[in-house]
């Protein structure tokens, strides 16, 4: 009895298997098969919602999750329409090297490693001249009107904001800044770490 009753469980699992070849009508589905669901293609139309679209748009001000910019400042460079004045990192050895590490891959080709402006687009092509980052008027600019810069570009120099997050443009404003003060003198230094100068 229970080799009737297996052979014929058998031979039913075989024939289910080929009722596609075997003939023109579907299967028999216990459970029914998923390619045959109800549902709408991301593209197709749909008369369930007012605009006719079955991939509707996101509710207006919605941002994914990790994308929110809520500190305006550390993100644009700027606080009510004013450059920030100071970077929002802290200056540490961690924040240098960095900003040392992007500014060669991102800043050197054209202000060179030194920030004088003479890299190798420099020298390729003279009359592009890139900024000299140790000039006195870009010295005075505002640590904001740096990452701006950076951002979206300035006269001949392209924007980078999609080449450098906003955290590695706040570090290589941090590497220029010690590059430019290479003309300090000890007592810039606070008397309690003077004497670990080298």
């Amino acid at each position: 009895m229970h080799v009737k009753l297996l052979s014929a469980v058998s031979l039913a699992l075989l024939l289910s298997g080929c009722a596609g070849i075997t003939t023109r009508s579907g299967p028999i589905e216990v459970w029914p098969d998923m390619k045959r669901q109800h549902k709408f293609r991301a593209q197709s139309a749909n008369s369930n919602f007012a605009d006719g679209r079955t991939q509707q748009l996101p509710p207006e001000g919605t941002v994914a999750v990790g994308l929110l910019k809520e500190d305006g400042a550390f993100y644009t460079g700027q606080v009510g329409g004013m450059y920030v004045g100071r970077n929002p990192l802290t200056y540490d050895k961690a924040t240098f090297e960095l900003g040392q590490k992007k500014f060669n891959t991102y800043c050197s080709p054209c202000h060179d490693r030194t920030a004088s402006g003479h890299g190798v687009v420099w020298k390729k092509l003279p009359t592009f001249a890139p900024a000299n980052l140790h000039e006195d008027r870009i010295r005075a600019y505002p640590d904001g009107e740096i990452f701006d810069v950076i951002t979206n570009g300035r006269r001949t120099m392209k924007g980078l904001k999609t080449q450098i997050t906003e955290k590695d443009r706040w570090a290589i404003i941090s590497y220029v800044r010690v590059m430019q003060r290479q003309d300090g003198v000890m007592a810039d230094v606070p008397p309690a770490q003077q004497a670990d100068v080298r």
